[in-house]
């Protein structure tokens, strides 16, 4: 089976351009904090999103790193609310926040998402922000979780 190769394009990660179905992955942590990074750019566009995360951490229900909360904006959008950052800081060790691990495990999800709606996946360089991961690291991932199995993705490099 041939894989599909990531398309990387500038713009905004949320007006996503291709056809049908899209997914908007991006990572959140295992506290419930959101308001820094790329969670700003979604709740100025949509507040659902945010709302959903909060209430998931609330219910405390599968609230932990590798799992994903799927969350429909528009008709045929939908973000995923990715765990896949232990806390907000770095760790006694000076180790960031970012989990590769618990990407890939969401990862796993999304593709199984996105194969049931015939969707893309679009996303900033996710992790490589407040996570503090590197996309030397995240590119193959994402290759081996989604390109390799014919989703098509779309990473979006923010034009400031």
């Amino acid at each position: 089976m041939e894989k599909m190769e990531i398309r990387y394009t500038t713009g905004d990660a949320t007006c996503p351009i291709s056809e049908g179905n899209k997914i908007i992955a991006h990572v959140c942590n295992d506290i419930g904090g959101w308001g820094k990074g790329f969670v700003n750019a979604l709740s100025a566009k949509w507040n659902e999103p945010e709302k959903k995360y909060r209430a998931w951490h609330r219910s405390k229900q599968n609230f932990e790193l590798g799992q994903v909360q799927f969350v429909r904006v528009e008709n045929n959008i939908w973000v995923a609310n990715m765990i896949g950052q232990k806390d907000i800081r770095k760790d006694k060790e000076g180790k960031p926040p970012i989990r590769y691990e618990s990407i890939e495990e969401a990862l796993i999800k999304i593709c199984h998402f996105a194969n049931q709606l015939n969707a893309s996946v679009h996303m900033p360089r996710i992790g490589c922000g407040l996570a503090g991961g590197t996309w030397d690291k995240i590119e193959p991932i994402i290759i081996k979780q989604l390109s390799e199995k014919r989703i098509q993705v779309i990473v979006y490099d923010f034009e400031k």
